[in-house]
């Protein structure tokens, strides 16, 4: 079953089981899904839904933490419920020796220098890496490991 159709299923899983919370997080997954399939003209992909989920991801960390700094707690709440639910259709996280190995494979396989090879290292790393570990710190430990 490709990534869509269990997104299809669990928004018809939520209606039924009237789950509005639920039921509106998947909805502004589906709709962002359907807004890039429409743009493109092209049927998405399982990476490529993934990597908007990963985007929606994002958004919520930035939401929460702005929210919890300006004292709405209430509203960051319902930011880390849509969190939970998206993080639900990500695939396991890699850890961080797993992450480490990869990045030093890839510094191997670019043979990369020094920290001016920063950007072959990524460009190896991403496609392995999207979705599974967080490109943020990926990029820190990779500086580090070409700072050596």
């Amino acid at each position: 079953m490709s990534l869509k159709d269990q997104i299809t299923d669990d928004m018809k899983a939520a209606m039924r089981a009237k789950e509005s919370a639920r039921l509106g997080t998947i909805r502004l997954l589906t709709a962002a899904i359907k807004q890039k399939e429409v743009d493109e003209r092209i049927e998405l992909t399982d990476d490529q839904i993934l990597a908007i989920i990963e985007k929606m991801i994002k958004q919520r960390k930035d939401s929460i933490s702005q929210f919890e700094a300006g004292g709405r707690q209430d509203l960051a709440d319902i930011e880390k419920s849509e969190l939970v639910i998206l993080s639900a259709y990500m695939p396991a996280a890699l850890s961080e020796a797993d992450v480490l190995a990869e990045i030093n494979s890839a510094v191997a396989a670019v043979g990369a220098a020094g920290p001016q090879d920063m950007g072959k290292v990524m460009g190896v790393l991403k496609p392995k890496l999207a979705g599974r570990a967080d490109m943020t710190a990926v990029s820190a430990l990779v500086k580090t490991a070409l700072s050596k």
